[in-house]
Parts: C-alpha cells; sequence; structure tokens
C-alpha cells in the first residue's frame, strides 16, 4: 500500500513538471492565439455567422435585448415547451419568454434563424457604483452567411417594431390632462395621468354601421400610412371633428378611436392655458401615437367667427372687421386681458397648434375637436389639414337603436317581434332622441326586457307627436341647453360676474350673427 501511495505522488509530481513546462514553453498568450487561430478556421468552414445581444452593454442596458425578448415572446407562448412568465408594470397582460440556455427558431422573409437564451454565472466584481446581477444573460443570433446582408439590417428594424406594438398593447393605455395654470409635476411634466379604462369600442357604439367602417377604414390607413407621409412630405397626424346635438356620443367615439388604435389620449383643456407659448409646450410634451382632444371647443375660449363686425365708437356708425390674428378679440372666459391674468390664446396660436411647424414635432398624432355648434367656429379651423374628416354626430337613428337594444338588452333584431320593429323604425328619426336618452330608457327597465322596448316605443311615438305639433320646440330646448352649458363653462372659468356678463354677451351675439352662418353655408364648409 505503501509503494502505491509513493506511486501516485510521484506521477503527480511528474504531471505538475510538464505542466509548468507547458506554461513555460506556451505562455497564455501563445495559447490564446491558438484556440483564435482555431476559431477561425472553424468558421471559415463554417456556414453560419453569430450575433450577441447581452441584456447589459457596459453599464447601460441594451433596448434591443428588450425588444428580442418581446418579440419571441409573441411565437414563444406557442411553440415553446419549457417559458418563463413576466409582468411588467402598469402592463395588462403577462409575457412569455425563453427559459435559460433555450433555442427556438423563426422565420423571416423566408429566412430560417436560431435564438439562443444565453444565461451564464458572471465572475465576482470589484467595487463598482453600480453593482451588475449574478448573472450574464444574452441571446445569440445565429443565421447563414449568404442570408446576413437581408437579416441584419430589415429584421432588427422589424423586431424593434413589433416589440414597441406589443409594449403598447400590453401597456395600460393613459388619459392626461394639463395641470392647472401650466404647473408641472414631480418629474418636470405639464400633464397629469390616470389609466384609461373607458370601455368604449366600435362594436358597441350606437352609430350608422356603414358611417362606423368608413371611420375604422380611415383610422387603419392613417395608422398604417407612416410611408405614405413621408412620400407625400406631409406631417403624420390627422384632424378629426366631432360635432351634432349634446348626448349624441362624441366622447364615446374618441373613446373608441383610442381603443381600436391603442393610443393614449390627451384632453387638452383650454381655460387652464394662458398664452401661445404655453399652448406649444403642451404639444411639445406629448408623445407619439396618441389622440389631442379639445371638447366643446366653441365653449371653451371664443373662436368665433372672424368675418364678425364690431360696432364702432358711439355716435359712429363704421364697422370695421375683426382681425383673426389679433388677440384682443380671442380671450378665453377666465377673464380679460386688462389685468395680466386672464387667457391670451389667439386664434392663430390655436392654428399653428394643430396645423404649424411645431405641429410636426411629433409623429403619428391624431387631433380631435368636438363642438355642439360647428357654424360658431371659425372656418380656418375647419379646412382640410387641420380638420380633415367632419364627423356628424346624429339623433338616434334605426340602426343605431337596434345596437343599443344589442348592448343594453342582448336582444338581437329576430329576437323582435316584426309589428315592434316596422313601428320603431317608423318613430325614431321622427322623434330625435340622443343616443344618451335612449340608452337612459333602457337601462332603467334592462331587468324587464320586454317592458323596456315597449316603453322605449310609447317615449318614441310621444317625442315624435310632439315634434311634430310644435316643430319650433325642439329649436327652443336646443338653446336651452347651448345656455346652460355656457353658463356653467363661464362660472367655472370666470368667477368674477364682469367676466361671466361678457361671456354671455359675447354667446348670445354669437347665437344671432346669421349673417356668418350663411356665408360658411355658402363656401360648402358646414356639412349639411
Amino acid at each position: 500500500m505503501k509503494e502505491y501511495w509513493t506511486s501516485l505522488a510521484s506521477l503527480l509530481g511528474v504531471l505538475a513538471f510538464c505542466q509548468s513546462l507547458l506554461q513555460a514553453v506556451f505562455p497564455p498568450e501563445l495559447r490564446f492565439a491558438v484556440v483564435k487561430l482555431f476559431n477561425r478556421i472553424f468558421n471559415w468552414f463554417s456556414s453560419y455567422c453569430y450575433f450577441d445581444i447581452t441584456e447589459i452593454d457596459g453599464v447601460n442596458t441594451n433596448e434591443l435585448y428588450n425588444a428580442v425578448q418581446l418579440y419571441l415572446s409573441s411565437s414563444v407562448s406557442i411553440t415553446g415547451s419549457r417559458l418563463s412568465l413576466t409582468r411588467a408594470l402598469n402592463a395588462s397582460a403577462i409575457t412569455f419568454g425563453l427559459s435559460n440556455n433555450d433555442c427556438i427558431v423563426d422565420t423571416f422573409n423566408g429566412v430560417t434563424v436560431l435564438w439562443e437564451h444565453v444565461v451564464t454565472q458572471r465572475q465576482a466584481q470589484t467595487f463598482s457604483w453600480r453593482p451588475l446581477p449574478d448573472e450574464k444573460r444574452g441571446f445569440t443570433l445565429r443565421i447563414r452567411k449568404r442570408d446576413k446582408p437581408v437579416i441584419l439590417s430589415s429584421y432588427m428594424d422589424y423586431i424593434m417594431e413589433k416589440a414597441n406594438e406589443i409594449r403598447r398593447k400590453n401597456q395600460d393605455r393613459l388619459l392626461y390632462t394639463n395641470s392647472r395654470g401650466g404647473s408641472l409635476d414631480s418629474r418636470g411634466h405639464p400633464w397629469e395621468s390616470v389609466p384609461f379604462k373607458h370601455p368604449s369600442t366600435f362594436h358597441t357604439l350606437a352609430m350608422d354601421p356603414a358611417m362606423k367602417e368608413d371611420i375604422m377604414e380611415d383610422l387603419r390607413e392613417f395608422a398604417n400610412g407612416q410611408s405614405f407621409y413621408q412620400k407625400t412630405g406631409r406631417a403624420w397626424k390627422r384632424g378629426y371633428l366631432l360635432y351634432g346635438p349634446p348626448g349624441t356620443g362624441k366622447s364615446s367615439m374618441i373613446a373608441a378611436m383610442a381603443n381600436y388604435l391603442g393610443y393614449d389620449i390627451y384632453d387638452l383643456e383650454l381655460t387652464e392655458v394662458h398664452t401661445n407659448s404655453e399652448l406649444r409646450k403642451l404639444l411639445m410634451k406629448t408623445t407619439s401615437k396618441s389622440i389631442i382632444v379639445i371638447e366643446d371647443i366653441d365653449c371653451s375660449i371664443n373662436l368665433t367667427n372672424r368675418n364678425k363686425t364690431n360696432n364702432g365708437p358711439a355716435g359712429g356708425g363704421s364697422k370695421n372687421p375683426r382681425n383673426y390674428y389679433d388677440s384682443s378679440d380671442i380671450r378665453g372666459g377666465s377673464g380679460s386681458g386688462e389685468d395680466g391674468g386672464g387667457n391670451s390664446i389667439t386664434l392663430s396660436g390655436l392654428l399653428n397648434f394643430t396645423d404649424g411647424l411645431w405641429s410636426c414635432c411629433g409623429s403619428e398624432r391624431i387631433f380631435v375637436f368636438t363642438t355642439n355648434h360647428v357654424e360658431k367656429l371659425d372656418r380656418a379651423l375647419l379646412r382640410s389639414g387641420r380638420m380633415d374628416m367632419h364627423i356628424y354626430m346624429s339623433y338616434c337613428t334605426f340602426p343605431a337603436l337596434k345596437i343599443l337594444i344589442k348592448n343594453y338588452l342582448g336582444y338581437e333584431e329576430s329576437d323582435l317581434e316584426g309589428d315592434i320593429l316596422e313601428e320603431l323604425e317608423a318613430v325614431v328619426d321622427k322623434a330625435q332622441m340622443t343616443p344618451a336618452d335612449v340608452s337612459e330608457v333602457l337601462i332603467k327597465n334592462r331587468r324587464f326586457k320586454l317592458k323596456a322596448v315597449r316603453e322605449l316605443l310609447e317615449i318614441l311615438k310621444v317625442r315624435a307627436e310632439r315634434n311634430r305639433n310644435n316643430a319650433g320646440l325642439r329649436e327652443k330646448n336646443g338653446n336651452g341647453v347651448e345656455e346652460e352649458e355656457q353658463e356653467k363653462r363661464a362660472l367655472e372659468s370666470s368667477p368674477n360676474k364682469e367676466g361671466f356678463d361678457q361671456f354671455q354677451e359675447t354667446c348670445k351675439k354669437g347665437d344671432g350673427d346669421d349673417e356668418s352662418e350663411s356665408d360658411q353655408k355658402e363656401d360648402g364648409l358646414i356639412e349639411k
């Protein structure tokens, strides 16, 4: 036994001597050169090439790594046998991913590539201001050498685009509003946000199906039209004007557009913006793929027709045309400009906001204006390039009525008796009820479906009879609604009685301006 251990010790000594001799004859630099030469010879005869995408590039996070991880999650969830599950902050869905040291095959433009998720232990770190994770993560892309020119440029761009799309789809959409008085939040942003949870979609929107399809097609062409806008030299933006009586679903339309495209919404309150400069700064802080909304623009600030004439001084009968660049004539309801604390946004500033040079500081944005009285808006706001598509939100029609009955009662058209359908179709247009009014009747009796339909039919008949007997009553009620809305907005934005009286007087003048309305109709700017 002693001889065995002696022989083993002698053998270990010989091996140690040989190792020392090899290190002396072949230093580390020479061994590294041999390995490098061997790898180069192997690559010469190999038909593949490899690209590493590490999670951390130096001390910074590699955005391409995150993009590849998101992109592969769309196919890994179907083909992968071992998956990792993650859910990011403010995300509405679970993301699938490759497990450690797992592989997946992908195809792009007929070219097959192999992705491998490589995870190794990181060596012990010395002192660092930013400690690195214990594991070193990365993706290795294997492609054929002949496919290298095709893959590297277009494939990487495709991955980044798809990753942004998945990220936007998984994240909660946000509803922004500008801070009061233009103040900044803790991050220095002038916008405050809350999660956007509005459930409205084009499927549930009470509207003529043909018109909804036209709007959806227009939105699809806009969202997919980046190359078209670049080729034609146009800013990648589009404007929509929603007009019609109150309660016809203008806000629901905006929510449906946001849910359809997956865009955030910026609800701009003009009465909180004091100058054109603040308006431009708000525009610069909006992101791409967003909808910028100005609701009730005819009541937010006084943007009446610039054709309107003002009476001259007392004793004189001359009238001078309004200058549409004159800031003193275009004031908000928060007070006069003489005290320095009022709203001094000009029509020129608002036009530049929607169609000027500053409107091109972002891409893929939609501007939406809403109003109950389109005839009060200046024609400069209505032209193409600012408001490209005018959408009339009408009273409830028979197709919209069938959608509401299906939404609230679960009744299909075949579930209703033929006589009831005929009666509903005969009176719904004459009744001139808004979708909001119809919805209220259905909600009140939603537990008793048949009763809800019959009660709705009776209300429609009463409304139709009343409208036929007194055609002027509808116009009077409309003016009452208008005065109530304007009074409410004036009280909110102008606590002093003097500013409120000026606002009321301006609104009354706008109501009696038949000349400007007829001029706009002759120019074809008001859709009938």
